[in-house]
């Protein structure tokens, strides 16, 4: 016969386990989709998602922070001017889904293995975050995009824990190395990032900064712990099928083949300048346009924008506006005729601005710019004094 005390015992016990059980049947299930690169350009850096299965629920919620409106008014105006709106929304899983298998772009998803407290405290957050009036935030490229939002969700729920175990890694990546990895399918875009990132994108990231690629913050998550010890990621899975070509891999940035191709352009300018003055005005002009358009460009990306990774570009020593004041004279050499002083003046300011990047690359952590200035050095330094009729 059971005496009152055990009596007791055993109805707290089955007490407490009721209520475990009740607690684990209302625990959603936390998941990280990652959407692999597509073709299109605003597609080149992959995508993420957070999915919430709650119990009982007939289909499970994809919170997707990657959401804009090109037809918005004013979208592209504050577009060029850095000031991008994006929104969270929330869709089923499979709504979300549907355009990847469309396109072919391959989808994973990380199950989670968070406290029923963390998974609780996301799902609620999320919900919150994507009522309308809560659902538009400012878009930064690097530091607060789809896939930053992800990561920051996840470490506010873990209470800190993801950022502790991420932030004193590193791997060595820049914002310009990613960029620029990601987006060497597409040439011009690829020339657009290399040229017109400053040198803001060139300090080496943390593992906590590297998360603004979808894809690194997959690979972090899978070597992350939870805040009981246990791996982070319960279980992996591919949902969609891959059918592009794969991501990008890391390449080294060699700079002997752009000296090569500099002193060739320089020697053939050289010869041109003093050989056939028509034909090397018919050169220059096109060529004296683009580095001139350029540097305008990225004058205007420092002074007029708040994209921060553009400011302070030495490059625009490399692709100088000044170039723009050359043209006159190229036009004039193009129909035989003879260059002002003034045309030689600004050749050799435009000369003086390539070495003085040249010499801005010696402190360290400078800009990284070594195969642009192993090409148009030469370059500026062949075109700087007027040319000589015969």
């Amino acid at each position: 016969m059971r005496t009152p005390e055990g009596v007791a015992r055993l109805l707290i016990g089955v007490l407490l386990w009721l209520l475990a059980t009740v607690a684990s049947a209302a625990t959603p299930r936390i998941g990280v989709m990652t959407m692999q690169p597509g073709e299109i350009f605003f597609e080149r850096f992959g995508h993420n998602a957070i999915v919430v299965e709650e119990p009982g629920a007939q289909t499970p919620i994809s919170y997707n922070f990657g959401f804009f409106d090109l037809d918005e008014p004013g979208f592209l105006g504050r577009f060029v001017r850095g000031d991008m709106q994006y929104k969270l929304v929330a869709l089923p899983v499979m709504d979300d889904l549907a355009y990847y298998q469309d396109v072919g772009r391959g989808v994973s998803l990380q199950w989670l293995d968070l406290t029923p407290a963390q998974a609780r405290e996301l799902a609620d957050a999320l919900a919150e975050n994507a009522r309308p009036e809560n659902a538009r935030y400012r878009y930064d490229y690097f530091t607060d995009n789809c896939s930053t939002r992800v990561r920051d969700a996840l470490d506010r729920a873990m209470g800190g824990a993801l950022r502790k175990q991420l932030e004193g890694r590193s791997a060595g990546d820049t914002f310009r190395s990613e960029a620029v990895r990601l987006a060497s399918p597409a040439l011009w875009m690829w020339l657009g990032f290399d040229i017109g990132l400053g040198p803001y994108a060139d300090r080496p990231l943390s593992r906590w900064e590297d998360a603004f690629v979808p894809m690194r913050l997959a690979a972090s998550l899978r070597e992350m712990h939870n805040t009981e010890g246990r791996p982070l990621v319960l279980s992996e899975s591919v949902i969609v099928p891959h059918r592009l070509p794969p991501e990008p891999q890391d390449a080294p940035r060699r700079w002997w083949p752009w000296l090569i191709a500099g002193l060739a352009l320089a020697f053939g300018m050289r010869w041109l300048s003093t050989h056939r003055p028509r034909t090397f005005g018919a050169v220059a002009l096109p060529l004296w346009t683009v580095l001139g358009l350029l540097g305008v460009v990225m004058a205007f990306l420092w002074c007029c924008t708040a994209h921060r990774a553009g400011w302070t570009n030495h490059n625009l020593l490399l692709f100088s506006p000044l170039c723009l004041l050359l043209l006159p004279g190229a036009w004039a050499l193009l129909r035989g005729r003879a260059t002002s002083r003034f045309h030689a003046g600004v050749r050799i300011a435009v000369a003086a601005g390539a070495v003085l990047a040249l010499f801005l690359q010696l402190p360290a952590g400078a800009q990284v710019q070594a195969a642009w200035l192993a090409l148009l050095v030469p370059l500026h330094l062949a075109l700087a004094f007027p040319v000589t009729r015969r």
